[in-house]
Protein backbone atom coordinates (compact mmCIF):
# COMPACT_ATOMS: atom_id res chain seq x y z
CA UNK A 1 0.00 0.00 0.00
CA UNK A 2 1.10 3.70 -0.12
CA UNK A 3 4.02 4.14 2.02
CA UNK A 4 2.60 6.07 4.70
CA UNK A 5 -0.99 4.96 4.56
CA UNK A 6 -0.56 1.43 5.28
CA UNK A 7 -0.84 0.62 8.76
CA UNK A 8 -3.41 3.64 9.05
CA UNK A 9 -6.00 2.49 6.48
CA UNK A 10 -6.08 -0.94 7.97
CA UNK A 11 -7.02 0.24 11.15
CA UNK A 12 -3.41 0.16 12.64
CA UNK A 13 -2.05 2.10 15.29
CA UNK A 14 1.59 2.09 14.69
CA UNK A 15 2.33 2.84 18.47
CA UNK A 16 1.12 -0.47 19.68
CA UNK A 17 3.92 -1.67 17.44
CA UNK A 18 6.93 -2.71 18.86
CA UNK A 19 9.89 -0.69 17.71
CA UNK A 20 13.71 -1.44 17.70
CA UNK A 21 15.54 0.88 16.59
CA UNK A 22 18.56 0.29 14.43
CA UNK A 23 20.52 2.13 16.16
CA UNK A 24 20.95 -0.42 18.64
CA UNK A 25 23.13 -2.30 16.84
CA UNK A 26 22.08 -3.13 13.10
CA UNK A 27 24.81 -3.21 11.32
CA UNK A 28 26.12 -4.73 8.48
CA UNK A 29 29.66 -4.62 9.82
CA UNK A 30 28.43 -5.93 13.69
CA UNK A 31 28.41 -9.22 15.57
CA UNK A 32 30.32 -11.84 13.32
CA UNK A 33 27.54 -14.29 14.12
CA UNK A 34 24.50 -12.24 13.39
CA UNK A 35 22.92 -10.36 10.40
CA UNK A 36 20.61 -7.37 10.51
CA UNK A 37 16.77 -7.65 8.67
CA UNK A 38 15.01 -4.20 8.67
CA UNK A 39 11.31 -4.04 7.99
CA UNK A 40 8.18 -1.52 8.22
CA UNK A 41 6.92 -1.86 11.70
CA UNK A 42 3.02 -2.94 11.54
CA UNK A 43 0.98 -6.18 12.07
CA UNK A 44 2.46 -7.93 9.97
CA UNK A 45 6.07 -7.91 11.29
CA UNK A 46 4.05 -11.20 13.12
CA UNK A 47 4.85 -13.66 10.16
CA UNK A 48 8.47 -12.05 9.65
CA UNK A 49 9.00 -12.53 13.81
CA UNK A 50 7.79 -16.05 12.86
CA UNK A 51 10.08 -16.56 9.55
CA UNK A 52 13.21 -15.08 11.83
CA UNK A 53 12.08 -17.73 14.89
CA UNK A 54 12.24 -20.64 12.43
CA UNK A 55 15.84 -19.71 10.46
CA UNK A 56 17.36 -18.83 13.36
CA UNK A 57 16.81 -22.77 14.84
CA UNK A 58 18.86 -24.05 12.36
CA UNK A 59 21.48 -21.37 11.64
CA UNK A 60 24.72 -20.67 12.60
CA UNK A 61 24.80 -17.33 12.11
CA UNK A 62 21.69 -15.59 13.25
CA UNK A 63 18.79 -13.56 12.04
CA UNK A 64 18.05 -9.95 14.29
CA UNK A 65 14.38 -8.42 13.42
CA UNK A 66 14.57 -4.65 13.57
CA UNK A 67 11.53 -2.64 12.86
CA UNK A 68 10.96 0.89 12.43
CA UNK A 69 7.16 2.33 12.39
CA UNK A 70 5.67 2.76 8.94
CA UNK A 71 5.40 6.73 9.28
CA UNK A 72 9.10 7.06 9.91
CA UNK A 73 10.32 4.04 7.75
CA UNK A 74 11.38 5.73 4.32
CA UNK A 75 13.23 8.89 5.81
CA UNK A 76 15.05 6.66 8.12
CA UNK A 77 16.42 3.97 5.77
CA UNK A 78 17.34 6.67 3.77
CA UNK A 79 19.28 8.17 6.42
CA UNK A 80 21.17 5.07 7.51
CA UNK A 81 20.93 2.90 4.47
CA UNK A 82 24.92 4.19 3.84
CA UNK A 83 26.05 4.11 7.44
CA UNK A 84 27.42 1.50 9.92
CA UNK A 85 23.88 1.37 11.22
CA UNK A 86 22.52 0.00 7.59
CA UNK A 87 20.79 -3.14 7.99
CA UNK A 88 22.16 -6.13 5.84
CA UNK A 89 18.53 -7.10 4.07
CA UNK A 90 15.83 -4.18 4.08
CA UNK A 91 12.18 -3.92 3.42
CA UNK A 92 11.13 -2.04 0.04
CA UNK A 93 8.76 -1.19 -2.34
CA UNK A 94 10.73 -2.26 -5.64
CA UNK A 95 10.85 0.07 -8.82
CA UNK A 96 12.13 3.58 -7.73
CA UNK A 97 11.86 3.22 -4.11
CA UNK A 98 15.70 1.43 -4.20
CA UNK A 99 17.07 3.03 -7.77
CA UNK A 100 18.95 5.50 -6.20
CA UNK A 101 20.59 2.67 -3.62
CA UNK A 102 21.21 1.05 -6.63
CA UNK A 103 23.11 4.02 -8.66
CA UNK A 104 24.82 4.27 -5.31
CA UNK A 105 26.05 1.08 -5.68
CA UNK A 106 24.71 -0.04 -2.24
CA UNK A 107 22.74 -3.01 -3.10
CA UNK A 108 24.06 -6.53 -3.85
CA UNK A 109 22.83 -7.97 -7.23
CA UNK A 110 21.02 -11.25 -5.98
CA UNK A 111 21.53 -12.83 -9.87
CA UNK A 112 24.42 -15.31 -8.07
CA UNK A 113 21.86 -15.87 -5.04
CA UNK A 114 19.06 -17.15 -7.95
CA UNK A 115 21.82 -19.24 -10.06
CA UNK A 116 22.25 -21.03 -7.15
CA UNK A 117 19.44 -21.59 -5.91
CA UNK A 118 16.61 -20.71 -9.39
CA UNK A 119 13.25 -20.70 -6.75
CA UNK A 120 14.68 -17.85 -5.44
CA UNK A 121 13.16 -16.63 -8.74
CA UNK A 122 11.07 -19.53 -10.45
CA UNK A 123 8.73 -19.75 -7.33
CA UNK A 124 6.84 -16.13 -7.84
CA UNK A 125 4.90 -14.78 -9.83
CA UNK A 126 7.24 -13.12 -13.03
CA UNK A 127 5.20 -9.96 -13.12
CA UNK A 128 6.22 -9.43 -9.84
CA UNK A 129 9.39 -10.40 -9.13
CA UNK A 130 10.27 -7.82 -12.22
CA UNK A 131 9.75 -4.90 -10.06
CA UNK A 132 12.94 -5.33 -8.51
CA UNK A 133 14.62 -5.68 -11.55
CA UNK A 134 16.93 -2.57 -12.29
CA UNK A 135 19.09 -2.58 -15.45
CA UNK A 136 18.76 -6.19 -16.50
CA UNK A 137 20.09 -7.26 -12.56
CA UNK A 138 17.81 -8.32 -9.59
CA UNK A 139 17.97 -6.39 -6.25
CA UNK A 140 14.79 -7.95 -4.45
CA UNK A 141 12.90 -11.32 -3.53
CA UNK A 142 9.36 -10.64 -2.74
CA UNK A 143 7.92 -10.57 0.74
CA UNK A 144 4.57 -10.21 2.44
CA UNK A 145 1.58 -9.93 -0.50
CA UNK A 146 0.56 -8.16 -3.30
CA UNK A 147 -1.67 -4.80 -3.71
CA UNK A 148 -3.74 -4.75 -7.46
CA UNK A 149 -6.06 -1.77 -7.53
CA UNK A 150 -9.57 -3.18 -7.72
CA UNK A 151 -13.08 -1.45 -8.60
CA UNK A 152 -15.16 -2.03 -5.29
CA UNK A 153 -19.05 -1.31 -5.30
CA UNK A 154 -21.40 -1.49 -3.00
CA UNK A 155 -23.80 -4.25 -4.58
CA UNK A 156 -27.06 -2.76 -2.62
CA UNK A 157 -26.86 0.14 -4.24
CA UNK A 158 -26.19 -0.83 -7.82
CA UNK A 159 -28.92 -3.20 -7.11
CA UNK A 160 -31.46 -0.09 -6.18
CA UNK A 161 -30.22 2.02 -9.34
CA UNK A 162 -30.71 -1.26 -11.79
CA UNK A 163 -26.60 -0.97 -12.42
CA UNK A 164 -24.20 -4.38 -13.03
CA UNK A 165 -21.14 -3.41 -12.54
CA UNK A 166 -19.17 -1.68 -15.33
CA UNK A 167 -17.05 -3.72 -17.76
CA UNK A 168 -16.45 -0.68 -20.30
CA UNK A 169 -15.78 2.97 -19.95
CA UNK A 170 -18.98 3.71 -21.79
CA UNK A 171 -20.89 1.49 -18.76
CA UNK A 172 -19.04 3.28 -16.13
CA UNK A 173 -19.93 6.64 -17.66
CA UNK A 174 -23.39 5.37 -18.00
CA UNK A 175 -23.50 4.72 -14.09
CA UNK A 176 -22.29 7.94 -13.19
CA UNK A 177 -25.41 9.82 -14.52
CA UNK A 178 -27.82 7.06 -12.99
CA UNK A 179 -26.25 7.12 -9.69
CA UNK A 180 -26.39 11.07 -10.11
CA UNK A 181 -30.26 11.07 -11.07
CA UNK A 182 -30.89 9.03 -7.76
CA UNK A 183 -28.68 11.22 -5.66
CA UNK A 184 -25.61 9.13 -5.17
CA UNK A 185 -22.12 9.81 -4.93
CA UNK A 186 -20.93 7.32 -7.91
CA UNK A 187 -17.34 6.79 -6.90
CA UNK A 188 -16.03 7.88 -3.41
CA UNK A 189 -12.75 9.28 -3.50
CA UNK A 190 -9.87 10.34 -0.61
CA UNK A 191 -8.52 12.80 -2.61
CA UNK A 192 -7.78 14.28 0.41
CA UNK A 193 -4.53 11.48 0.34
CA UNK A 194 -3.86 12.72 -2.84
CA UNK A 195 -2.71 9.14 -3.64
CA UNK A 196 -6.23 7.53 -4.15
CA UNK A 197 -6.92 9.92 -6.75
CA UNK A 198 -2.96 8.99 -8.66
CA UNK A 199 -4.72 5.38 -9.37
CA UNK A 200 -7.43 6.51 -11.37
CA UNK A 201 -4.81 8.04 -13.43
CA UNK A 202 -2.61 4.87 -13.57
CA UNK A 203 -5.83 2.54 -14.85
CA UNK A 204 -7.00 5.15 -17.54
CA UNK A 205 -2.96 5.14 -18.70
CA UNK A 206 -2.92 1.97 -19.11
CA UNK A 207 -6.12 0.93 -21.02
CA UNK A 208 -5.47 3.64 -23.33
CA UNK A 209 -2.04 4.04 -24.63
CA UNK A 210 -1.20 0.52 -22.61
CA UNK A 211 1.83 0.14 -20.05
CA UNK A 212 4.64 1.33 -22.66
CA UNK A 213 3.76 5.20 -22.19
CA UNK A 214 4.28 4.89 -18.26
CA UNK A 215 7.58 2.66 -19.14
CA UNK A 216 9.24 4.95 -21.72
CA UNK A 217 8.07 8.26 -19.58
CA UNK A 218 10.18 6.49 -16.08
CA UNK A 219 13.27 6.02 -18.63
CA UNK A 220 12.66 9.68 -19.67
CA UNK A 221 11.38 9.77 -22.54
CA UNK A 222 9.65 13.38 -21.95
CA UNK A 223 7.49 13.43 -24.98
CA UNK A 224 6.01 10.27 -23.67
CA UNK A 225 3.90 12.70 -21.70
CA UNK A 226 2.61 14.68 -24.26
CA UNK A 227 2.01 12.24 -26.98
CA UNK A 228 -1.61 12.02 -28.16
CA UNK A 229 -2.82 8.76 -26.15
CA UNK A 230 -1.32 10.96 -22.98
CA UNK A 231 -3.59 13.54 -24.04
CA UNK A 232 -6.76 11.38 -24.68
CA UNK A 233 -6.42 9.40 -21.53
CA UNK A 234 -6.40 13.53 -19.69
CA UNK A 235 -8.97 14.19 -21.50
CA UNK A 236 -11.36 11.43 -20.50
CA UNK A 237 -10.27 11.83 -16.53
CA UNK A 238 -11.41 15.28 -17.18
CA UNK A 239 -14.78 14.14 -18.35
CA UNK A 240 -15.45 12.03 -15.57
CA UNK A 241 -14.39 15.19 -12.90
CA UNK A 242 -16.69 16.99 -15.06
CA UNK A 243 -19.95 14.83 -15.00
CA UNK A 244 -19.55 14.84 -10.92
CA UNK A 245 -18.56 11.81 -10.93
CA UNK A 246 -16.74 12.01 -7.55
CA UNK A 247 -18.66 14.77 -6.43
CA UNK A 248 -17.46 18.22 -5.75
CA UNK A 249 -16.08 17.87 -2.08
CA UNK A 250 -13.76 15.12 -2.49
CA UNK A 251 -10.65 16.44 -1.43
CA UNK A 252 -11.92 17.04 1.83
CA UNK A 253 -12.56 13.45 2.07
CA UNK A 254 -9.36 10.69 2.96
CA UNK A 255 -9.05 6.86 2.69
CA UNK A 256 -6.41 6.83 5.87
CA UNK A 257 -9.19 8.47 8.62
CA UNK A 258 -12.19 6.32 6.78
CA UNK A 259 -13.85 8.61 5.01
CA UNK A 260 -13.94 7.38 1.81
CA UNK A 261 -14.89 3.76 2.83
CA UNK A 262 -17.50 4.89 5.55
CA UNK A 263 -19.34 6.53 1.89
CA UNK A 264 -19.30 3.41 0.19
CA UNK A 265 -20.70 1.24 3.49
CA UNK A 266 -23.29 3.50 4.06
CA UNK A 267 -24.42 4.11 0.71
CA UNK A 268 -23.73 7.65 -0.03
CA UNK A 269 -21.51 6.26 -3.07
CA UNK A 270 -21.64 3.36 -5.04
CA UNK A 271 -18.07 2.49 -5.92
CA UNK A 272 -14.24 3.25 -4.70
CA UNK A 273 -11.56 2.35 -6.68
CA UNK A 274 -8.36 1.29 -4.24
CA UNK A 275 -5.85 -1.30 -2.91
CA UNK A 276 -6.91 -4.62 -2.30
CA UNK A 277 -6.55 -3.45 1.15
CA UNK A 278 -9.84 -2.00 1.25
CA UNK A 279 -11.38 -5.44 2.21
CA UNK A 280 -9.81 -5.82 4.96
CA UNK A 281 -10.36 -2.06 5.77
CA UNK A 282 -14.33 -2.76 5.45
CA UNK A 283 -13.91 -6.19 7.14
CA UNK A 284 -12.53 -4.31 9.78
CA UNK A 285 -15.11 -0.86 10.17
CA UNK A 286 -18.15 -2.23 8.40
CA UNK A 287 -18.40 -5.59 9.56
CA UNK A 288 -21.77 -6.19 8.00
CA UNK A 289 -21.36 -4.58 4.61
CA UNK A 290 -18.47 -6.28 4.00
CA UNK A 291 -19.87 -9.64 4.65
CA UNK A 292 -23.00 -9.32 2.36
CA UNK A 293 -22.57 -5.55 0.22
CA UNK A 294 -19.66 -5.31 -0.73
CA UNK A 295 -18.68 -6.17 -4.46
CA UNK A 296 -15.14 -6.00 -6.04
CA UNK A 297 -13.79 -5.93 -10.14
CA UNK A 298 -11.40 -5.57 -12.35
CA UNK A 299 -11.34 -1.64 -14.18
CA UNK A 300 -13.41 -1.26 -16.96
CA UNK A 301 -11.71 -1.63 -20.74
CA UNK A 302 -11.78 1.30 -22.88
CA UNK A 303 -12.42 0.96 -26.86
CA UNK A 304 -9.94 1.01 -29.44
CA UNK A 305 -7.57 1.35 -26.32
CA UNK A 306 -4.15 -0.26 -26.53
CA UNK A 307 -3.98 -1.28 -22.76
CA UNK A 308 -5.00 -5.19 -22.25
CA UNK A 309 -7.82 -4.93 -20.19
CA UNK A 310 -6.63 -7.88 -17.94
CA UNK A 311 -3.83 -5.53 -17.00
CA UNK A 312 -3.28 -4.18 -13.06
CA UNK A 313 -1.85 -1.67 -11.46
CA UNK A 314 -1.17 -1.24 -7.81
CA UNK A 315 1.92 -2.67 -5.74
CA UNK A 316 3.28 -6.06 -6.48
CA UNK A 317 4.16 -6.62 -3.27
CA UNK A 318 7.12 -5.57 -0.86
CA UNK A 319 10.82 -7.01 -1.19
CA UNK A 320 13.94 -7.83 0.43
CA UNK A 321 16.96 -6.80 -1.07
CA UNK A 322 20.35 -7.39 0.59
CA UNK A 323 22.95 -4.74 1.41
CA UNK A 324 26.33 -4.62 -0.68
CA UNK A 325 28.89 -4.90 2.10
CA UNK A 326 27.21 -7.30 4.33
CA UNK A 327 29.28 -10.19 6.10
CA UNK A 328 27.06 -12.79 5.65
CA UNK A 329 25.32 -12.34 1.99
CA UNK A 330 25.21 -16.52 2.19
CA UNK A 331 22.92 -16.52 5.40
CA UNK A 332 20.71 -14.05 3.57
CA UNK A 333 20.47 -15.78 0.91
CA UNK A 334 19.62 -18.70 2.82
CA UNK A 335 17.12 -16.24 4.88
CA UNK A 336 15.23 -15.31 1.87
CA UNK A 337 14.46 -18.78 0.78
CA UNK A 338 11.83 -18.61 3.59
CA UNK A 339 9.89 -16.56 1.07
CA UNK A 340 8.40 -19.23 -1.00
CA UNK A 341 8.36 -21.52 1.72
CA UNK A 342 4.77 -23.19 2.63
CA UNK A 343 5.10 -21.84 6.14
CA UNK A 344 5.62 -18.36 5.20
CA UNK A 345 2.47 -18.58 2.78
CA UNK A 346 0.18 -20.00 4.96
CA UNK A 347 1.05 -17.49 7.65
CA UNK A 348 0.96 -14.86 5.82
CA UNK A 349 -2.45 -15.49 4.40
CA UNK A 350 -3.89 -15.93 8.01
CA UNK A 351 -3.35 -12.10 8.35
CA UNK A 352 -4.81 -11.33 4.97
CA UNK A 353 -2.15 -11.19 3.11
CA UNK A 354 -1.20 -12.50 -0.70
CA UNK A 355 2.06 -13.73 -1.30
CA UNK A 356 2.76 -14.12 -4.83
CA UNK A 357 4.68 -17.11 -4.80
CA UNK A 358 3.49 -20.10 -7.18
CA UNK A 359 2.75 -22.29 -4.41
CA UNK A 360 0.35 -19.68 -2.88
CA UNK A 361 -2.74 -21.25 -5.05
CA UNK A 362 -2.45 -24.52 -2.82
CA UNK A 363 -3.31 -22.91 0.05
CA UNK A 364 -5.94 -20.09 -0.52
CA UNK A 365 -8.73 -22.05 1.24
CA UNK A 366 -6.62 -21.15 4.46
CA UNK A 367 -6.94 -17.66 3.96
CA UNK A 368 -8.94 -15.16 6.18
CA UNK A 369 -11.33 -14.37 3.18
CA UNK A 370 -10.87 -17.39 0.16
CA UNK A 371 -12.78 -16.04 -2.10
CA UNK A 372 -11.39 -12.88 -2.30
CA UNK A 373 -7.93 -14.06 -2.12
CA UNK A 374 -8.80 -16.34 -4.87
CA UNK A 375 -10.05 -13.48 -7.17
CA UNK A 376 -6.99 -11.42 -6.65
CA UNK A 377 -4.70 -14.54 -7.02
CA UNK A 378 -6.54 -15.32 -10.31
CA UNK A 379 -6.52 -11.68 -11.66
CA UNK A 380 -2.39 -11.54 -10.57
CA UNK A 381 -1.72 -14.39 -12.41
CA UNK A 382 -3.06 -13.62 -15.48
CA UNK A 383 -2.16 -10.05 -15.92
CA UNK A 384 -0.09 -8.99 -19.26
CA UNK A 385 1.34 -6.68 -16.87
CA UNK A 386 1.12 -5.08 -13.74
CA UNK A 387 2.02 -1.56 -13.59
CA UNK A 388 3.57 -0.05 -10.13
CA UNK A 389 1.87 3.28 -8.76
CA UNK A 390 3.64 5.72 -10.50
CA UNK A 391 4.88 7.10 -7.04
CA UNK A 392 6.56 4.38 -6.61
CA UNK A 393 7.92 3.85 -9.49
CA UNK A 394 9.90 6.75 -9.87
CA UNK A 395 12.43 7.84 -7.07
CA UNK A 396 10.58 9.08 -3.44
CA UNK A 397 12.12 12.78 -4.59
CA UNK A 398 9.22 12.54 -7.13
CA UNK A 399 6.32 11.55 -4.72
CA UNK A 400 5.16 14.89 -3.82
CA UNK A 401 5.30 16.48 -7.57
CA UNK A 402 3.47 13.64 -8.32
CA UNK A 403 0.58 13.91 -5.77
CA UNK A 404 0.61 18.08 -6.58
CA UNK A 405 -0.16 17.69 -10.04
CA UNK A 406 -2.20 14.94 -10.03
CA UNK A 407 -4.71 16.92 -7.33
CA UNK A 408 -4.30 19.88 -9.00
CA UNK A 409 -5.56 18.60 -12.52
CA UNK A 410 -8.51 16.76 -10.26
CA UNK A 411 -9.32 20.50 -9.21
CA UNK A 412 -8.95 22.03 -12.00
CA UNK A 413 -5.83 24.36 -11.31
CA UNK A 414 -3.97 22.69 -14.01
CA UNK A 415 -5.17 21.92 -17.38
CA UNK A 416 -3.93 19.47 -20.00
CA UNK A 417 -0.79 21.47 -20.54
CA UNK A 418 0.16 22.27 -17.16
CA UNK A 419 -0.26 18.55 -15.92
CA UNK A 420 2.15 17.85 -18.73
CA UNK A 421 4.70 20.13 -18.28
CA UNK A 422 4.46 18.87 -14.06
CA UNK A 423 5.31 15.42 -15.17
CA UNK A 424 8.09 16.35 -17.79
CA UNK A 425 9.71 18.13 -14.67
CA UNK A 426 9.98 15.54 -12.38
CA UNK A 427 13.29 14.43 -11.01
CA UNK A 428 14.83 11.73 -13.59
CA UNK A 429 14.96 8.29 -12.62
Amino acid sequence: MKRRAFAVALGLSLATVGVTACGSGASTGGGSNTIHVLVYGDASNKVEKQMVDTFNKTSKVKVVLDTIPGADYQAKLNTIINTAQAPDVFFNWGGGSIQPYVKADLLLPLDDMIAADPGLKGNFLSSVFDTAVIDGKSYGIPMRGTQPVLLFDNKKVLADAGLSVPKTWDDLLNAVQVLKGKGVTPFALGGGDQWPTLMWYEYVFDRVAGPELFQRALSGDKAAWESEDARKALGMLKQLVDAGAFGSNFDSVKFTDGGSPALLAKGKAAFELMGSWAYATQQDANPDFAAKDLGYSAFPSVAGGKGDPADVVGNTNNFYSVLKKSNHPETAAAFLKLMYSDEFVKAQLAIGNLPTTTNTERFLDTAASPEYSKYQYELVKAAPSFQLSWDQAYPPAATTPIHTAVQQFFDGKLDVDGFIKAMQALPAS
